[in-house]
């Protein structure tokens, strides 16, 4: 693709960089699409972080920043403004400057998992939905689900407090919305999310139980180790509809172009031009 005097520059900010996907699915898109865009890694220590990302933002051609472990969580505390989804999920992942120079911060993670279920058809506003696990995957999910109108949210994780301080944070943020926490019982939900890492290893136990599902509810999966995990395939098995984990991953890039102001496309375009490698 071709570089010059006027390609806009977003950061791929973390540390190490060699997992990285995210150049493999971005940059084929914008030359594909004559976009004068690209995305580059920065392997950015953590100490290093705070007085990096003032730096990078002081270039005139950087569009944002892609912003991943090991700093979603200290980034929040360096922007000058962050979305109800920042602040519910207690963790940001792309960065914009505004025209007077200002930082803002939003949340994909979770908006991407909500536009792949929207998209097959779910309606949040009449669904019941439960999410399992409130690690930092979990807590984006559900505040992505409030922020979209789900008409009721449970928790739960094994640490319970986890769970709990989630649930206050949502209840501060949509104080409207109906949200539970202390059970992992799936039964009676429309929609019901493994947000743990369980999935990821051979034989690990599923979340919880299948057999406990409704026939017919969505079954949604962040795992992406194998396209079809037990959990999906137990679930496919009951009669449910599922969501396999590298759809959050795709359907977030289409947000992601938006915030940062670029030509937007389809998940199922960035699928056909991806060139991932692994």
């Amino acid at each position: 693709m071709q570089i010059d005097g006027r390609t806009e520059v977003i950061a791929h900010l973390g540390y190490p960089t060699h997992a990285f996907k995210a150049p493999m699915i971005y940059n084929p898109y914008f030359e594909a699409d004559g976009i004068n865009a690209v995305v580059v890694p920065f392997a950015c220590r953590a100490e290093h972080f705070a007085d990096s990302l003032r730096t990078l933002f002081r270039m005139d051609n950087v569009r944002g920043a892609l912003v991943t472990m090991p700093h979603k969580v200290s980034v929040v505390e360096l922007l000058d403004e962050v979305t109800p989804t920042v602040r519910v999920a207690g963790a940001c992942n792309a960065v914009r400057r505004l025209p007077d120079g200002r930082l803002v911060g939003d949340q994909f993670d979770g908006a991407g998992f909500v536009r792949g279920m929207q998209r097959k058809g779910l309606q949040l506003a009449t669904t019941r939905a439960l999410v399992v696990g409130s690690g930092g995957v979990g807590c984006a999910i559900a505040a992505s689900l409030a922020q979209a109108g789900i008409a009721e949210l449970a928790l739960y994780d094994v640490n319970d407090a986890a769970a709990r301080a989630l649930a206050g944070r949502l209840r501060q943020e949509y104080p409207q919305l109906p949200v539970g926490t202390g059970s992992a019982d799936p039964k009676g939900f429309g929609l019901v999310v493994n947000a743990t890492p369980l999935g990821m290893n051979p034989g690990d136990p599923l979340p919880f139980d299948v057999e406990r599902l409704d026939e017919g509810a969505m079954v949604g999966e962040v795992v992406m180790r194998s396209e079809t995990t037990a959990l999906l395939a137990a679930a496919q098995a009951r009669g449910c509809r599922v969501q396999v984990g590298t759809d959050m991953l795709f359907e977030m890039i289409p947000a992601y172009l938006e915030f940062f102001g670029l030509p937007s496309t389809t998940a199922e375009r960035l699928r056909s031009l991806a060139r991932l490698q692994y």
